[in-house]
Parts: structure tokens; C-alpha cells; sequence
């Protein structure tokens, strides 16, 4: 008993810390922006597009954005969540701040989790002080920008899939039914936050069947989770399908995305001044046809021109692994040595992990699979720290394992507890 209660305590502390220092962060930035930059956001762009449709969803109004009227522009997720404060307190950016780093939290509680059911008690609890105290993840967590919360939506799928992996030997019955329909709602969850996880639930269910058995019960609990996320999308499609005519899952927003990272004056970053320029929506074509279009363009720049494609690649590479951000408005010394010193060992102690682990698949899949696949995905699209960010909580897992083996020699089993 006693133990158990020291267990918890630790747990308590850990997320009491990475509150306390969120909390902070959203308070200190609602400062600076207020008395000395004298505007609503550190990152605008994005950041102004989702609080409007925040507002939208509070207040109940069509859920579009500018002129003329984008309705399938973004996912409704992370704008549903800003909602609720902005339901509560009104327009205050401070409470919706505040909210964020209880998302955050919830986050290093789900590192726990996701560390204690793929390795031990002891990993979680290492990678979730990891994560309160990380000065990206803290810094990044008051900002109004979704990598946040698709961290924690995208954590819970994975913690979903850590348990249906423990599952290897049992004959398919109700109870994983329940559960893989309960990781492909999870997916979906994670999906309405940001499109790109959508991908994500196929390859895992792929690899589930490969690597555990039996194979029957694999494919009918893979095709399950795959069909629940699925399923769970379903009403935003149908909504698609009723404001534009057209059926889809996701957003019509990734042509432009794609054809940001593939054009004449790409560079890895994102510079968005050619939709402006082209105006094609108030030329008269439908937000459809705008997504097919630049969507056309991106391949047919991609097909004339593979070596800028692949020199972009390692741009955007670059960008991806660059320890602190792109952005000039971030290029304070004392910031940069911050970041480095934190990055650096990380990733060092990551990959010292995945060697301890090279011989469970399935776990390294859970806790570093996120990071390369935003790495690979972001080769093609525009590139920044800020698509790392999500996939660093779990990867805090393997950080655990290396740093513990690092430290005192510590050799690491999958945990297959039930």
C-alpha cells in the first residue's frame, strides 16, 4: 500500500510541476503580447483562423472562415476544444491559454501511461517529468495552435494500441472487439484535431497483423480499429457533403498545403503569398475545384522538376530536426541554448533506447514511429519544429529508456502484462 501511494504521489508531483509550468508560460505570454507586442498572438496566421472558428462553434454560427466562405478549411476539433473556454469566459485568450496547459498536462499523464503499458512504471514516470519540464513542449503549449492537443489526442490512440497489443494469444472475442473499436474511435479523435494522423491508423493496423498473432484475430482486430475510425468520421464527411457537394473526410485545404511545399518558389517554409496572389476562389472556383487545382499543380512541379523536389526534401529536413525554430522572431541566444541543450540529449538518449528496444518492433512503433513519420511526410509538405513537436511526448519514452541505461545499466523487456 505504501508503495502504491508513493507511486501516485510521484505521478501528483510530476503533474503538478508540468501544470505549474504551463500555467506560467500561458500567464507570461498573455503579458508580453498584451504590454509590449500589443497583439493577440505569438504565431498568427493559423492561430487567428482557429480562434474565429472557435468562435463560430460557441456561438453556434456557420462554421466558415473568410471571403468568400471556406466551410471545410480546417477540422473541427481543436476549434470544438477552444470553444469551451470561449463558451465559459467569453473571448478571453488568457482562459484559453490556461486551458491549453490543462491539455498539456493531460498529455504528460497520457506519457505515463503510454510508458508505463509499453515498458514499466518507472519509464513512464521518467518520460513524463521529461515532457513537464521540456521547454518546447512547455513554451509551445499556451500558443492557439493545435499541436497541443493532437499531442494528447494522439497519445490516448496510442495508449489505446499499447493495450491491443498486449493481446497477442488470446482467441478474438467481445472484449478486444470493444477495445479495437474503442483505439479506432481514438484515431478518429486525433484525426479531427489534424489530417495526418489519418494515415497513421491503416499502418497500424498493418503492423499489428505482422507482427502479432494470431493472424485471424490480428486482421479482424485491425479491421476493426480502421473501420471505427472511419465510421467516427463519418458525420464530418456527411457535413462535407452537404456544404459542398462533395464527400471527404478530412479538409479541402491540402492542395494548397501540398503545392506550399512543391512550387517554383518553395523553400521548405511556408509562404502562402501565392493564394493571395492567384485569388481563384474569387475568380469562381469552388473551394473543390481550389483543392483540386493547386493540388494539380503541386504534382505536375513535383513530375518537371525532381531535383529541386529532392533538394527541398532535405531543406525540409532540416527544418524538421532543427533544435529550436525557423522563425526570426526566435532567434534569441539565450532561447537557442536553451532548446539545444534540452534537444540534443534527448534525441541522444532516444536512440540509445531504440537500441535497447530493437527487438520489440512493437514498442518502438509506439514511441518513435510519430517522429519519423512526420519527419518523412514533411519532406513533401512544409516543414517547421512545430510538426515535431506532437510526436516528441512519446518518443520521451525511449528518452526514459536511454537515459535509465545510460545511468545505471538498465535492459528493458516489452511489458505484456494484462
Amino acid at each position: 500500500m505504501r508503495s502504491l501511494i508513493e507511486n501516485r504521489y510521484g505521478l501528483f508531483a510530476i503533474l503538478a510541476i508540468a501544470l505549474l509550468l504551463r500555467v506560467a508560460a500561458a500567464g507570461s505570454l498573455q503579458w508580453v503580447l498584451d504590454h509590449r507586442l500589443q497583439r493577440s498572438y505569438l504565431i498568427e496566421g493559423d492561430a487567428e483562423g482557429y480562434w474565429e472558428l472557435a468562435g463560430d462553434v460557441a456561438h453556434g454560427r456557420d462554421y466558415a472562415i473568410y471571403t468568400p466562405p471556406r466551410r471545410a478549411l480546417r477540422m473541427p476539433g481543436f476549434p470544438a476544444l477552444l470553444a469551451m473556454p470561449i463558451g465559459l469566459f467569453g473571448e478571453s485568450f488568457l482562459a484559453a491559454r490556461i486551458w491549453l496547459a490543462i491539455i498539456g498536462t493531460l498529455a504528460c499523464g497520457l506519457v505515463y501511461w503510454l510508458g508505463r503499458t509499453t515498458v514499466d512504471h518507472t519509464t513512464g514516470l521518467i518520460a513524463a517529468a521529461l515532457c513537464a519540464v521540456s521547454p518546447q513542449l512547455v513554451g509551445f503549449t499556451p500558443l492557439i495552435l493545435s499541436e497541443t492537443a493532437f499531442a494528447a489526442t494522439l497519445l490516448a490512440s496510442l495508449v489505446g494500441c499499447a493495450y491491443l497489443g498486449r493481446w497477442t494469444n488470446e482467441p478474438f472475442g467481445w472484449k478486444d472487439a470493444l477495445l479495437a473499436t474503442v483505439c479506432g474511435g481514438l484515431f478518429g479523435l486525433a484525426v479531427y484535431i489534424r489530417p495526418s494522423w489519418l494515415l497513421v491508423a491503416p499502418a497500424t493496423a498493418a503492423l499489428y497483423v505482422l507482427l502479432k498473432a494470431p493472424r485471424m484475430a490480428g486482421i479482424l482486430r485491425g479491421g476493426l480499429l480502421v473501420a471505427a475510425m472511419l465510421i467516427s468520421l463519418l458525420p464530418w464527411g456527411i457535413r462535407n457533403h452537404a456544404v459542398t457537394g462533395h464527400f471527404f473526410l478530412t479538409t479541402l485545404w491540402m492542395g494548397p498545403s501540398l503545392y506550399d511545399g512543391l512550387n517554383p518558389e518553395a523553400t521548405g517554409a511556408s509562404d502562402m503569398t501565392f493564394f493571395d496572389r492567384d485569388q481563384v476562389l474569387a475568380r469562381g472556383m469552388s473551394e473543390y475545384e481550389m483543392d483540386q487545382h493547386y493540388r494539380q499543380l503541386a504534382r505536375e512541379y513535383a513530375f518537371e522538376n525532381p531535383g529541386h523536389v529532392v533538394k527541398l526534401a532535405f531543406n525540409k529536413l532540416a527544418r524538421y530536426w532543427k533544435p529550436w525554430p525557423n522563425a526570426e522572431q526566435f532567434r534569441d541566444w539565450r532561447l537557442l541554448l536553451l532548446l539545444t541543450a534540452f534537444f540534443l540529449p534527448m534525441i541522444t538518449f532516444s536512440l540509445v533506447g531504440a537500441w535497447q528496444l530493437r527487438h520489440q518492433p512493437w514498442v518502438l512503433f509506439l514511441t518513435g514511429g510519430a517522429i519519423l513519420y512526420f519527419s518523412a511526410l514533411h519532406m513533401v509538405f512544409v516543414s517547421s519544429l512545430r510538426y515535431r513537436l506532437p510526436a516528441e511526448y512519446p518518443l520521451m519514452v525511449l528518452c526514459a529508456c536511454g537515459l535509465q541505461r545510460v545511468m545505471s545499466g538498465k535492459t528493458f523487456r516489452e511489458n505484456s502484462s494484462n
